[in-house]
């Protein structure tokens, strides 16, 4: 079985903004790969908190390149960022996930209190149809998920603003991807358990500290149908980042970072 690897620094989780002054340490920012993308979508975020000194770690590989029976299911796919939390000796976390990701950091904070100290969400499925991930195919698969089309195609879904936020070189590593049709299976099972997922039942299960931070304009997983669902949950935090798609963190990084900022020094506050 393919599971997670990550990379992580953990530094001296007893001390620096938000410290625990019990001496009990902060928890570490775990941030977590979306469906195709892997964890360099986080590198602002995780950059700069690292710098700032808190502990953080965030796993490599996209959801679709891991094995079918653990990209299938929300629980394993929770399961396996655990498993990179455990390797890395990483007990209590603030989950931060985009995309497929977000519904597992929901189900993570419901099933695990005692581990999950707060959570943040971004474009997460599971409100409206399979989300648009840029991509068609027919029987014959006729469209190839690689060259100039796949390319215009992935950027439109992604972005607002019409422009990649990505390097020709991360392009490429998605296309490489998407030409294994093992990755191709994974991430349809992934899309299928987005529609089995029922959201409001694991939203209710949640006691820790939510920030819901989505792209005013994402059109793979559109965000009114949250805004509705959320406005019954009122003590969750929620942004709407104008100008920005379905990665905030990446098209509108320094204000998404800011507020990650904020909220984590929240959630250790809390703790203390």
């Amino acid at each position: 079985m393919i599971d997670f690897t990550a990379e992580h620094n953990l530094g001296d989780r007893t001390g620096g903004p938000g410290g625990d002054a019990s001496g009990g340490g902060r928890p570490a920012v775990a941030f977590m790969s979306a469906l195709f993308a892997g964890g360099w979508i986080w590198e602002h975020p995780y950059r700069r908190l690292e710098v700032a000194g808190w502990p953080v770690l965030r796993t490599h590989e996209a959801i679709c390149a891991l094995d079918r029976q653990v990209a299938g299911s929300i629980e394993q796919l929770g399961d396996a960022l655990l498993r990179a939390c455990d390797a890395a000796g990483v007990q209590d976390v603030i989950v931060c996930a985009n995309s497929l990701g977000g519904l597992v950091a929901i189900d993570l904070a419901g099933r695990h209190p005692d581990r999950v100290r707060g959570i943040a969400v971004s474009g997460a499925p599971g409100l409206t149809a399979d989300p648009d991930v840029g991509l068609s195919f027919d029987r014959r698969g006729s469209v190839r998920p690689f060259g100039d089309e796949f390319g215009e195609r992935m950027v439109a879904a992604l972005f607002h603003s019409g422009r990649s936020f990505f390097s020709d070189e991360r392009m490429s590593e998605v296309g490489e991807m998407l030409r294994r049709p093992e990755s191709m299976v994974s991430m349809a099972r992934s899309i299928k358990a987005t529609r089995r997922y029922a959201v409001r039942p694991a939203l209710d299960k949640v006691r820790c500290p939510s920030l819901y931070v989505w792209g005013r304009h994402d059109r793979m997983t559109p965000v009114d149908p949250w805004l509705e669902l959320l406005a019954d949950y009122p003590d969750n935090e929620v942004l709407v980042v104008e100008q920005s798609g379905h990665i905030p963190m990446v098209e509108r990084a320094e204000e998404y970072t800011g507020v990650l900022e904020s909220f984590v020094t929240r959630c250790a506050g809390a703790l203390a």
